[in-house]
């Protein structure tokens, strides 16, 4: 065949880019130069990086072509160029948060993720952009500039993982970290029309990565693809006795999972969740993806789940106690170096009892139970991952997150379970549609596997934005 232009370079899956340099016919240098190409000439425009390290990046793409040289191959990721949500933990690398807070912070240790992704012999690019400390809503009085959205850049890219999202669908990194604490991972992967997978609380380490709220908080990747999820998951996936979150499962196969046939799987529509509220586009968008899954073989029934509003408000009284939890001290002392906001929401938890944190504590153990009596005899469940289309840059209001549209991503932070964002075309304003599929704790395979019969099926992956 002949060589790769640095265009078609930055815009192979990791499935595919994995495959050519285990042939000899790529080599991990040759791919992360073109993405730091790539990054210098159109980043300025959707500011999806904080920090690029472009030397230790090609000192680890050089280290990479050596090895799988000579035979030694880490795994799926070995020389692939990846990018990190600027929460996690890097040694030696400026780690921000995306705040004034942080602005000169380098840890000293990797993150145990970041620990994998090297060992797996990822070639790590940069640290991405996010909503303050992970937060959920991007302000000009924040000290390094808001991600912008690759496919408009006068709209919001969705957080927190907003650099993830916007990097991943602009061809600046094959797949990239984010986290996921109300839909901070499916947000973005939605708005941006990327693939994005929010696992299962517990399957992937928290160490190292910072806290938002101790227990919705869970770290996934975000790639073009449903494969290239799964392979990244692979690597990441596994007990860390430092979380004290982790649970200890059985390695799977997830890259094998995305070629299973879903014929006879059983999949609840949750229907009632959007009834009215989604645009139009993305109400077509759900009944077609609908069809293309039982066109699969999938058996599709609308099934009555708890309300949306339960899942939205339980996950915001829990989250926003904890966020207070931990950022208290620094709200109280320093109040003036949060982004408004960030501390505006971190301040709402002040106002919160103790005893109605542990209300919601215990309701949520009530819509775990409720859900998983609704999921009987069913393997996942679909529903849409947003609204409509993502919003234009504006002041955002510090509470809207309470009293606007209930999170269409909560219910899974609620439950814990394994939920994954799809693309599903494209509404007529040009923004990407995206549904989720969730699954039952830690059966992310079959989630992987609807998701890849869906992408087989359908044209999406083509399509990329233009910058």
């Amino acid at each position: 065949m002949s060589k790769p232009t640095s265009a078609e370079l930055t815009t192979l899956s990791i499935a595919e880019a994995g495959s050519l340099m285990t042939r000899g016919e790529i080599t991990s240098t040759a791919l992360t130069e073109a993405f730091l190409a790539r990054i210098e000439a159109v980043d300025h425009k959707i500011a999806s990086y904080i920090t690029v390290t472009a030397e230790r990046a090609r000192i680890a793409a050089r280290q990479a072509d050596m090895e799988l040289s000579r035979g030694l191959n880490r795994g799926p990721l070995h020389g692939i160029p990846i990018a990190l949500k600027d929460i996690y933990e890097t040694e030696g690398v400026l780690t921000t948060g995306h705040s004034a807070l942080r602005a000169d912070y380098v840890p000293a240790v990797d993150a145990e993720t970041v620990r994998r992704l090297k060992a797996g012999g990822a070639v790590i690019l940069g640290k991405l952009a996010t909503h303050e400390f992970a937060n959920g809503a991007m302000t000009p009085d924040q000290p390094f500039p808001s991600a912008r959205n690759p496919w408009n850049t006068e709209h919001q890219p969705g957080g927190s993982s907003s650099g993830s999202g916007a990097a991943v669908a602009a061809a600046l990194c094959m797949g990239a970290m984010g986290s996921d604490t109300g839909g901070s991972i499916r947000n973005p992967a939605g708005f941006c029309g990327t693939a994005g997978i929010k696992p299962t609380y517990g399957l992937v380490s928290r160490c190292g990565i910072y806290p938002l709220s101790f227990s919705f908080d869970t770290a996934g990747p975000l790639a073009w693809t449903v494969e290239d999820n799964a392979l990244m998951l692979e690597v990441l996936a596994g007990y860390d006795p430092n979380d004290q979150a982790s649970a200890k499962t059985a390695k799977v196969d997830y890259g094998a999972a995305t070629h299973r046939s879903i014929k006879g799987m059983r999949i609840a529509l949750a229907r009632t969740w959007y009834e009215s509220g989604l645009t139009a586009d993305m109400a077509k968008g759900m009944d077609e993806a609908v069809r293309v899954l039982r066109d699969q073989g999938a058996i599709v029934e609308e099934v009555v789940f708890p309300d949306i509003w339960d899942y939205h408000i339980c996950g915001r009284v829990v989250i926003t106690v904890e966020a207070h939890a931990i950022h208290r001290q620094e709200v109280i002392e320093t109040p003036e170096k949060f982004g408004y906001t960030t501390r505006r929401r971190f301040q709402l938890g002040a106002f919160l009892t103790a005893e109605q944190y542990l209300s919601a504590l215990r309701f949520r153990r009530k819509l775990q139970v409720d859900t998983r009596a609704a999921m009987r005899g069913y393997d996942l469940v679909l529903a849409p991952n947003q609204w409509g289309s993502p919003e234009k840059f504006e002041e955002p209001q510090a509470i809207f997150h309470f009293f606007g549209k209930a999170s269409l991503s909560m219910p899974f932070n609620v439950t814990g379970q394994p939920a994954m964002t799809v693309c599903c075309g494209f509404g007529s304003d040009g923004f990407p549609l995206a549904f989720q599929l969730a699954g039952r704790p830690f059966d992310e395979a079959s989630v992987f596997a609807a998701g890849a019969a869906y992408e087989r099926a359908t044209p999406w992956r083509l399509r990329r934005p233009t910058l």
